[in-house]
């Protein structure tokens, strides 16, 4: 082989070298429809373990237009996507949308849901791949570290972001008649967490779903706020507050607004949130997951 011909074979080799390498770097950095990756998703995957990857694919946003509702959603490995039922009242299947981690939108054929749970269970119109898997019945043990990822506040993805927390111990909520079992976190469960699953810390197996965050704050306080929004509210009274003794008196709207702030202003370091448990999930799915299938 001449000098001549030798550079000419190896400029070929470098070239198609090159063109495998960008070739694989293309695919790793696009989703599962083939459209490029959201440049915030490559960067958490970068960061992430193993089994932090497998979550972050797992968890997704989901929302509705109809209510202008949304919070988050997660995937069991049977295909079934989990929520909670307040996310999604007031919304058919049809009406839903969710958006994964890659910005791929998906929608639904059928969902189920139980009011006292607060659960919902979603069939997604073709099969995702992936999938958490459920943690045994029996629950965690006070102190263990747990963790959520989810959408919260005005946070919109595409890919989720990590709370982490520790289990303070548990709540009988009572829903009409029914008591569902409920795990209180100590940790950083905010609108819009909703929804999303409670995992161990160091494995992907669901614990509980999020439910609502805790505020410590007197059942008056509702009260006041809605009546703020009653047409021609005039300046007394937008509703009434039980004093110490027992006693009730009508509120000004400018009295209800100083009250509402005080209480908010005492508790806003609160980061107190409830979960409602992997066995009300389980006897959920067990109820109602066939009918996804029918």
């Amino acid at each position: 082989m001449t000098a001549n011909r030798f550079f000419e074979v190896l400029r070929a080799t470098i070239l198609l070298l090159t063109a495998s390498c960008f070739s694989v770097h293309a695919q790793e950095n696009r989703g599962e429809t083939g459209q490029p990756m959201p440049v915030a998703t490559q960067w958490l995957l970068d960061s992430a373990g193993p089994l932090q990857r497998d979550a972050i694919q797992s968890v997704y946003l989901i929302y509705c237009p109809t209510t202008s509702s949304k919070g988050t959603a997660f995937l069991l490995k049977s295909g079934t996507m989990v929520t909670d039922e307040h996310v999604i009242k007031g919304c058919g299947s049809n009406d839903l949308r969710a958006r994964s981690s890659m910005g791929t939108e998906i929608t639904f054929s059928k969902l189920v849901t139980d009011v006292n749970r607060d659960l919902a269970l979603l069939r997604p119109v073709r099969r995702l791949e992936g999938g958490f898997e459920l943690g045994p019945e029996k629950s965690p043990d006070v102190g263990t570290t747990v963790t959520t990822w989810g959408h919260p506040l005005t946070y919109n993805g595409p890919s989720p972001l990590l709370s982490v927390g520790t289990v303070a111990g548990y709540n009988d909520a009572h829903i009409g008649d029914a008591i569902v079992k409920h795990i209180v976190v100590n940790g950083a469960f905010n609108p819009g967490n909703s929804g999303g699953p409670v995992l161990l810390a160091g494995n992907n197996q669901v614990v509980g779903v999020v439910v609502w965050r805790m505020l410590i704050l007197p059942e008056w306080v509702p009260t006041l706020i809605s009546g703020f929004s009653k047409p021609g509210a005039s300046n007394c009274c937008i509703g009434t507050v039980t004093m110490p003794d027992g006693t009730e008196r009508g509120i000004s709207s400018e009295e209800g607004t100083g009250l509402i702030l005080q209480e908010f202003y005492k508790t806003v370091q609160v980061m107190i949130g409830e979960a409602t448990s992997v066995s009300e999930l389980r006897a959920f799915l067990r109820q109602r997951e066939k009918e996804l299938l029918q």
